[in-house]
C-alpha cells in the first residue's frame, strides 16, 4: 500500500514554491549591492571628480612648439624639436580633412556625448566573433583625454579616470574645440604632431592643399602611427586609405564618383621615391643647420620649445634654383666622368620579381644600406645588356632603360669583359635618375660644390648650397672648406696694384721666368700661363681679362707681397691664411666660398666691406620681435675698404672680363652689361672657381673633391664652375632690371680711354714693368730696386763680356705708393716710396699653402 507524499505548505497552510523566496532574497541582494554600488561610485566620483586635472592646458592650447627656420618671403626651411607640430584654428583646418578623420575614427562624435555606447558595443561584439582585438571603442574626446593627461598604461584606473575627463571635456568645450584640440595634438609619426605637420612631412605641402585621396591617407595614420604611415609602410597606409575613402563614400562626405577619383589618384610621398624626408617646399638644408646653430647659441635648451621663429635673409626662389645649378652641374660632370661601377652587387633569386612581396623585402633591404638621394633613386638590375638594362625599384615598380645615350653613359659596365667591381648585372645595387623624359643610371656623386650669393649692400645671403647632398654630410662648404681660389684671388692683387700707382693701362711684360733653388732659398719655381702661352707684353687691364698669371705675378712683385698680404685683409680675407710670398698672386693661400663672395661683393657696391648675414630678425610664437638684423650698410664711411675711384675702375675691368675675357660666355647668356666676374682654376683643376655680381647680387661658385685631387685636364672654372653660375644666375636676376653704370668717382682722370689717380697722372703712374731686355730672368730682376736710389738691375753684357768699370748708374724706374691714411683711403700728396726688393721665397712655402687648402703645388691655371 502506497504512502501518499507530504507537499510542502506555507505557514498559511497553503502550498508555495521555494523559488520565490530564492528571487526575493536575490532582489533584496541585488539591490543592496546596487546600493552599495552607487555609494561606492558616488564616493568614487565625489574623489575623483575634484582630483581630475584643469582643463587649462586645452582651453590655453601651448603645445611644445619647435624651433622654425623660414625664408625672407615666409616659407619653411627647417624645423628643430622634439615635436614637430603647426597649430591651426578650427577654421583653418579644411573640410575635407576634418571629414577623413571623423570617418576612420568617430564617425558619431557630434551626436554622442563622449563615450560611444553603440560604437563599444559594436567593438566588444567584433571582438568577440572575431577571438581578437580588432577594433577599439576609443572616442575622438577619449583619445584627446588621454594624450593630454593619461598615461597609455592599460589598467582599471587609468580607464576609469579616462571616462571621467571625457565627461568633464565634453562638458566644457564644443565639439569643434576638441576636434580642433585632437588634430593638431595627435601623434602621426617621424615626429609630425598635428595634421598640419603631417602634410608637410608626408605630403610635402600646407594641410589647406590635400585633396580627398591625401587627406585621407593621413586620416589613417592615427591607428597604428608606425605601421601605417606612408614613408614606412606604404602598401599598409594604401589599405588603410582606402578603407577611409570607403567609409567617406558611405557617410556621404563624398560621392561615388569623387570616391572613385581617389581611388585613382596617385600620390606622391616626402621621402618616398627620392622625394626629401624632411618635408619642405624648397631645399634650404644648409641655411636652416646654420641658423639653428645661432639661435642655439643664444637660447640653448630653449631653443627647441619656446616656439622661436627665425626669419632669415634666404630667398625662396633664389635657394632653389641654388639647389638646381648646383646639383645639375655635379650631374653633368659626373656623367663626363668614368662609370665606376655599381654600389653593392647582392644575391638576387631567380624568379623572385615573380613574387612582389619577396622582391619588397628584400630591396627593403637594400633601400636601408643605400638609400636614396633625393632624386637619385636606388635600384636592383634585374637583367642587364648592352642594349638593354631592367631594375626594379619594388615588387610593382620594374623600369626598363635602352636609349643608346643613357647606356653610353654606363656602356664599359656593359660590357661582359669588365671587371667584377665595374660590371653591371643580376643583382647590382645602382642609383637610377629621371633624366628628361626617361630614366638613367648613374653613380653617386664624389664631386662636391658650394655656392652662396649675397646683397653687395648689406650683405644679406640670398642662397647657400653648402654640398652635393645635405643628407649625406652636413659639411657646409661655403663656411667650412677652405681651399685655394687660384685666380679667383688676382682681382684683389690688381686693386691693390691701382692704389699704388698702377694703372689699367701699365705695359707689363707676360715673357716666362723661373728663380733657381738658390734665389727663393728653397726649391726652384717656374710658374707658367696656361697652354704655355705667353705675351711680350700685356696691359694691365689685358692681364686681368685674359688672366695671365706671369703678369700677375710681375704686379704683385712691384707692390710686394706683405703689401698685398696686408691689402687682402680689407676684403675679409684672413692674413695668416695667406702667406706673403709670390704665389699669393696666383692664389696660393685659404679662403671659404663665403669670405670670396663677401670679397667681391665690395668691388660691387663703390669699395665698402659689409658683414654677410644670415638671421634678419627672431619673434616668438605670438610675433614679439625677439631680435633684428642691424647690418652695416654701403655707403657708411666707416665700412669704406678700399678708395671708391678702386673699386669703380676694377668693376669696370671686371666687366670686360665677362665680356671679351675668360668669362666672355656670361655676357653672352645674360646680355647684360651690369656683369662682372672672375674665373678661378687651381694647378692641375683641383678646384674650379667662378665669383660674379652686378648691383644687386654677388655670387660665388667652387667645386671639387673633399680630398683633394685632379677634376681632369679638360675642366676650368671657365667651363664647370661659370656653367653652374650661370645656372643660378639666370633665374635669380629674371625680372630684375639691368643696372645703369654708377657714376665715374672725382679723382679719376681719362686718357686715352683709360683711367688714372688725380695723384698719378699720365707721365707720373707707371707706365711699364719689366721692359724685355732679351733674358727672361734677367727680365724679372729688373724690378729688384733698392731703397736708395742705386740701379741694381740686371743688365745685359757688352761685347766683350765684362761690365764696364765706373758706368753711370741709369735712374731707377720707382714705383710711386701712396700711404694709406687710417680709412683706407690713399692720401692726395702721399711720398713716393721705391719698390720692395723681390722677396725670398719661404722654404716652407709649398707646404703651407698645401695646408691651407689641402691642394699641393702652388702654381695655378689662369681660367
Amino acid at each position: 500500500m502506497s504512502t501518499p507524499q507530504q507537499s510542502s505548505a506555507t505557514p498559511g497552510g497553503k502550498p508555495g514554491l521555494p523559488w520565490k523566496r530564492i528571487l526575493v532574497k536575490a532582489g533584496v541582494a541585488a539591490g543592496g549591492v546596487a546600493v552599495c554600488g552607487g555609494i561606492a561610485l558616488g564616493l568614487a566620483l565625489a574623489l575623483a571628480w575634484p582630483s581630475l586635472p584643469d582643463l587649462h592646458a586645452m582651453t590655453d592650447y601651448r603645445p611644445r612648439v619647435p624651433l622654425r627656420i623660414y625664408t625672407a618671403d615666409k616659407v619653411l626651411i627647417g624645423e628643430y624639436g622634439e615635436e614637430h607640430r603647426n597649430v591651426l584654428r578650427f577654421d583653418e583646418i579644411p573640410p575635407v580633412m576634418r571629414q577623413a578623420v571623423l570617418a576612420a575614427e568617430d564617425d558619431r562624435f557630434y551626436s554622442h556625448g563622449g563615450v560611444d555606447w553603440m560604437g563599444v558595443a559594436r567593438a566588444v561584439l567584433t571582438n568577440v566573433l572575431k577571438g581578437s582585438k580588432s577594433q577599439g571603442g576609443s572616442t575622438i574626446t577619449m583619445q584627446v583625454a588621454r594624450n593630454f593627461y593619461l598615461s597609455s598604461e592599460k589598467t582599471y584606473s587609468r580607464k576609469f579616470y579616462e571616462l571621467l575627463l571625457t565627461f568633464k571635456i565634453e562638458s566644457e568645450l564644443s565639439k569643434d574645440q576638441i576636434l580642433e584640440l585632437y588634430m593638431n595634438q595627435i601623434y602621426l609619426g617621424h615626429r609630425a604632431y598635428g595634421f598640419a605637420a603631417a602634410s608637410r612631412t608626408y605630403l610635402g605641402k600646407p594641410l589647406s592643399d590635400v585633396t580627398p585621396a591625401e587627406a585621407a591617407m593621413l586620416a589613417g595614420i592615427p591607428k597604428a602611427p608606425s605601421r601605417f604611415n606612408p614613408i614606412t609602410n606604404f602598401p599598409r597606409a594604401e589599405i588603410r586609405q582606402h578603407y577611409v575613402l570607403g567609409r567617406m563614400k558611405t557617410l556621404g562626405y563624398l560621392t561615388p564618383e569623387q570616391a572613385d577619383e581617389a581611388l585613382k589618384q596617385r600620390l606622391t610621398i616626402r621621402g618616398a621615391d627620392g622625394a626629401s624626408a624632411r618635408g619642405f617646399a624648397i631645399h634650404g638644408d644648409y641655411p636652416a643647420e646654420l641658423a639653428r646653430q645661432l639661435m642655439y647659441g643664444v637660447f640653448q635648451e630653449q631653443t627647441y620649445t619656446k616656439g622661436i621663429d627665425v626669419y632669415t635673409t634666404i630667398d625662396s626662389k633664389d635657394q632653389e634654383a641654388a639647389y638646381r645649378a648646383v646639383r645639375d652641374g655635379v650631374m653633368d660632370y659626373t656623367r663626363r666622368a668614368a662609370y665606376p661601377g655599381p654600389e653593392d652587387q647582392i644575391d638576387l633569386p631567380d624568379g623572385v620579381e615573380q613574387d612582389p612581396a619577396a622582391l619588397d623585402e628584400i630591396l627593403d633591404g637594400v633601400q636601408e644600406k643605400t638609400p636614396d638621394s633625393e632624386d637619385l633613386l636606388t635600384a636592383v638590375v634585374l637583367a642587364a645588356s648592352p642594349t638593354e638594362v631592367k631594375l626594379a625599384r619594388s615588387g610593382r615598380d620594374t623600369i626598363t632603360i635602352s636609349d643608346k645615350k643613357a647606356l653610353a653613359v654606363v656602356a664599359r659596365a656593359l660590357n661582359p669583359k669588365a671587371s667584377d667591381s665595374q660590371r653591371l648585372r643580376r643583382g647590382s645595387v645602382v642609383y637610377i635618375h629621371k633624366n628628361g623624359d626617361g630614366w638613367e643610371i648613374i653613380n653617386m656623386p664624389t664631386l662636391q660644390a658650394a655656392l652662396v650669393s649675397m646683397v653687395p649692400q648689406d650683405g644679406a645671403i640670398r642662397a647657400m648650397i653648402g654640398g652635393f647632398d645635405y643628407n649625406r654630410g652636413g659639411f657646409n662648404r661655403v663656411t667650412q672648406a677652405w681651399r685655394q681660389p687660384g685666380s679667383n684671388i688676382k682681382p684683389f692683387v690688381y686693386a691693390a696694384a691701382l692704389e699704388r700707382g698702377l694703372t689699367p693701362a701699365t705695359q707689363i711684360s707676360d715673357q716666362p721666368f723661373m728663380l733657381t733653388a738658390e734665389q727663393t732659398g728653397s726649391k726652384a719655381w717656374q710658374p707658367k700661363n696656361d697652354g704655355n702661352k705667353y705675351e711680350p707684353m700685356l696691359t694691365l687691364r689685358q692681364g686681368l681679362m685674359r688672366s695671365k698669371n706671369m703678369v700677375s705675378i710681375r704686379i704683385l712683385q712691384a707692390i710686394s707681397p706683405q703689401y698685398a698680404q696686408d691689402y687682402l685683409t680689407r676684403f675679409g680675407f684672413d692674413k695668416s691664411r695667406w702667406p706673403a710670398v709670390l704665389p699669393l698672386a696666383l692664389g696660393a693661400g685659404g679662403a671659404t666660398p663665403l669670405q670670396v663672395a663677401n670679397g667681391y661683393s665690395v668691388f660691387a657696391n663703390g669699395g665698402y666691406r659689409v658683414t654677410p648675414y644670415l638671421v634678419d630678425r627672431v619673434t616668438d610664437r605670438s610675433g614679439n620681435v625677439l631680435m633684428q638684423a642691424q647690418p652695416v650698410v654701403a655707403g657708411d664711411e666707416q665700412a669704406r675698404a678700399i678708395d671708391p675711384r678702386t673699386a669703380w675702375v676694377m668693376d669696370d675691368i671686371l666687366r670686360g672680363v665677362t665680356v671679351s675675357g675668360t668669362a666672355a660666355r656670361a655676357h653672352q647668356v645674360l646680355k647684360r652689361n651690369d656683369v662682372g666676374g672672375k674665373t678661378g682654376t687651381t694647378n692641375e683643376a683641383v678646384d674650379v672657381w667662378f665669383s660674379g655680381f652686378t648691383p644687386s647680387l654677388a655670387t660665388t661658385v667652387w667645386m671639387g673633391f673633399d680630398q683633394p685631387k685632379s677634376l681632369g685636364t679638360n675642366e676650368f672654372g671657365s667651363g664647370l664652375a661659370l656653367t653652374t653660375w650661370l645656372d643660378y644666375m639666370q633665374p635669380a636676376l629674371k625680372g630684375v632690371p639691368e643696372a645703369k653704370p654708377a657714376p665715374r668717382p672725382d679723382g679719376l682722370i681719362v686718357d686715352n680711354g683709360e683711367y688714372y689717380f688725380s695723384e698719378f697722372p699720365p707721365g707720373q703712374a707707371v707706365a711699364s714693368l719689366d721692359l724685355s731686355s732679351g733674358d727672361a730672368l734677367t727680365d724679372f730682376l729688373n724690378n729688384n730696386r733698392s731703397t736708395d736710389g742705386v740701379d741694381t738691375s740686371v743688365k745685359p753684357l757688352p761685347p766683350g763680356g765684362a761690365m764696364p768699370q765706373g758706368s753711370p748708374a741709369q735712374p731707377p724706374v720707382a714705383l710711386p705708393v701712396p700711404v694709406a691714411p687710417a680709412g683706407g683711403a690713399p692720401a692726395g700728396n702721399a711720398p713716393v716710396i721705391p719698390p720692395i726688393p723681390v722677396p725670398r721665397v719661404d722654404a716652407d712655402t709649398p707646404a703651407r699653402a698645401s695646408a691651407v687648402s689641402g691642394a699641393g703645388p702652388v702654381a695655378a691655371r689662369p681660367l
